[in-house]
C-alpha cells in the first residue's frame, strides 16, 4: 500500500479524529481511503450522467414520458 504525507487544516483535522475517536473508523487512514472511494464511486455516477446526456443531446426527441425516463435511467443506473 502506498503512504503519503498530507496537511490537514485543524478543522479538517479534527473532524478526522472525532470520527476515529466515535469508533465509526479505526482510523484515520481507513477513514480518508472510504472517503477517497466514495468520491470515486460518485464522480462515475457524475460521468455517467453526463454521457446520458451528452448522447440525449445528439439523439433528437422521444416519445418516452418523463416517467419512463426516470424509470429507464434508474434501470441503466442500477445496472453498472
Amino acid at each position: 500500500m502506498a503512504r503519503q504525507s498530507i496537511s490537514l487544516t485543524k478543522p479538517n483535522d479534527d473532524w478526522l479524529k472525532a470520527q476515529v475517536d466515535s469508533e465509526e473508523y479505526s482510523s484515520k487512514s481507513e477513514l480518508v481511503n472510504d472517503l477517497i472511494r466514495q468520491a470515486r464511486a460518485q464522480q462515475r455516477q457524475i460521468d455517467w450522467i453526463r454521457r446520458k446526456l451528452i448522447k440525449a443531446e445528439h439523439s433528437g426527441f422521444t416519445d418516452m414520458s418523463p416517467e419512463e425516463i426516470l424509470a429507464q435511467s434508474k434501470k441503466e443506473l442500477g445496472n453498472q
